[in-house]
């Protein structure tokens, strides 16, 4: 007998019907002698939908107050797929977050786990029962409501899995597992059937939807086996787990992008010591991520800096930027939206040369200029004009040879 945690997102638990499928699976599952703890998501659609109520109320929605209405989405789905489990004859109870507690720190909409107490989770699974934890969601040291960000619930459930010294984390959701590139931009796209922890955290930071990034971040230094998998089939989905030596045979497992990113440029920087502090310190502290950071030296100790933000930050980040170049003597801050980034990813390229160089020569081949370079171990990223995107993308899903069986070797 096994201890399964099993997230389902949205799509999997859409309508009434959707919640009701999930409960016989779920019930299927148990009857095999597992012991079963689910985590859910909110029905699809209803998080913006909140958000859209929010705006009607605020320009920019008061944090606390918005962790408060969307954590109500989570609180329909487990009552319902509660009730769902009880129609078919077994006991399901359900937990929001405070009730565990799933206890964070105080970073409102962006919150972080810091712990959770098993107690109430193991005495309903002794009862026989199937907990339901609310997933996204938890409460801080002043007793009020937080939620995790975009995604979070895949991070509720792996915390819960590891907690609970589960033996898997499986997510369901509407793929049946993680692909080389978007099957939407590239039907020559493939599953990959197992992937390092390693691997999935780039393609989760670089713009892959699958997984949650801080949600591979606890599953690697946890050693929590993931298992992604679609809701609306038994197909074994991608496993997500420790690096073993097949995985370094392949030398890119994977093309990612994303459009959630901005670029902002503060132009005729001083450039002298401190100057980078002095411009990253207050967007660090109003808990925005930077990511890629270049600069560029002018004439007469001058220097241009630019980097990039989550799109939705920008404005945010815009406002703190300007305040601080005026500061320190910057001539200029420009943002702009239209960018996109492309990345290869793969635990191969440590140990081959040329990688890098090789995007640089598909791209250019494609007419696509780069904007930004971004290199680790692992993975090589590119700033482009978004409109180069899908072009981008399936060029270099092609170029790596990710559309023929066994991948590229080099």
């Amino acid at each position: 007998m096994a201890l399964v945690v099993q997230k389902y997102g949205g799509t999997s638990v859409a309508n009434t019907n959707r919640i009701k499928r999930v409960a016989k699976r779920v019930i299927e599952r148990k009857k095999q002698g597992d012991d079963i703890v689910v985590v859910l998501s909110a029905m699809a659609g209803q998080t913006n939908y909140l958000i859209d109520l929010a705006l009607e109320m605020q320009p920019q929605p008061d944090k606390r107050e918005m962790d408060v209405l969307l954590s109500t989405g989570e609180q329909v789905t487990i009552a319902l797929f509660s009730m769902a489990v009880k129609n078919l004859g077994f006991d399901a109870e359900s937990f929001l977050g405070f009730q565990i507690p799933i206890e964070t720190d105080t970073a409102h909409t962006k919150a972080r786990i810091k712990n959770i107490p098993t107690d109430k989770l193991k005495r309903a699974l002794k009862q026989g029962k199937i907990p339901v934890v609310a997933g996204f969601q938890g409460i801080d040291a002043s007793g009020s409501i937080t939620t995790l960000g975009r995604g979070g619930s895949d991070t509720t459930a792996v915390a819960v899995a590891v907690a609970l010294n589960a033996d898997v984390c499986e997510i369901y959701t509407d793929v049946d597992g993680v692909y080389t590139t978007d099957p939407n931009i590239c039907p020559s796209a493939r599953k990959i059937e197992k992937i390092s922890y390693e691997e999935m955290l780039e393609m989760a930071s670089l713009g892959a939807k699958v997984l949650e990034i801080r949600s591979v971040e606890f599953a690697m230094r946890y050693n929590m086996p993931l298992h992604v998998r679609s809701s609306f089939t038994n197909s074994p989905g991608t496993l997500v787990v420790k690096e073993d030596k097949s995985m370094e045979d392949v030398l890119v497992s994977a093309v990612t992008y994303s459009r959630d990113e901005a670029r902002i440029t503060v132009k005729k920087v001083p450039d002298k010591p401190g100057i980078a502090a002095a411009l990253f310190s207050p967007i660090s502290e109003a808990n925005i991520v930077v990511d890629m950071i270049i600069q560029n030296t002018r004439e007469g100790n001058l220097t241009d800096m630019t980097f990039t933000v989550p799109k939705n930050d920008l404005e945010q980040a815009l406002e703190i930027v300007k305040k601080t170049a005026e500061k320190i003597g910057a001539e200029a801050v420009v943002g702009d939206k239209n960018i996109a980034k492309v990345s290869i990813v793969g635990v191969g390229m440590r140990n081959h040369a040329g990688v890098a160089s090789k995007m640089f020569d598909i791209l250019a081949r494609h007419g696509i200029n780069i904007l930004m370079i971004s290199t680790s171990e692992i993975k090589v990223s590119c700033v482009i004009d978004e409109k180069f995107t899908e072009l981008a993308v399936r060029a270099l899903h092609e170029g790596f040879g990710l559309d023929k069986e066994g991948f590229s070797e080099g």
